[in-house]
């Protein structure tokens, strides 16, 4: 079984016992939280769409750690013959969640 749940206003294919990086959550470690934008179900074959969303169904997860840092991207910019150079880098705060139960 596996569902469509939209997080934070991303799509996230997720399954029972599965970890995954989302951006970041308020909350503290070992909190739980609950996702209500459910889009697809998917319980042995039977495919139930939302339109937008599935009422009733929802999400349970539990915040592993609450802040995980991404990788730093870095932002270069230049305009030639000028002298002009810039450097900026970034890194993007996630939380780490383990889907706890899915309610369909």
């Amino acid at each position: 079984m596996f569902v469509i749940v939209d997080i934070q206003g991303q799509q996230f294919k997720v399954e029972k016992d599965q970890q995954l990086f989302v951006h970041r959550l308020k909350g503290e470690a070992g909190a739980q939280v609950e996702f209500e934008k459910v889009l697809l179900v998917n319980s042995d074959g039977t495919v139930k769409v939302g339109a937008p969303v599935i009422k009733d169904a929802k999400v349970t997860a539990e915040i592993v750690q609450p802040l995980v840092k991404g990788d730093k991207v870095l932002i270069f910019h230049k305009k030639r013959r000028k002298g002009y150079r810039k450097l900026n880098g970034h890194r993007q705060q996630f939380s780490q969640i383990v889907i706890k139960e899915i309610i369909a």
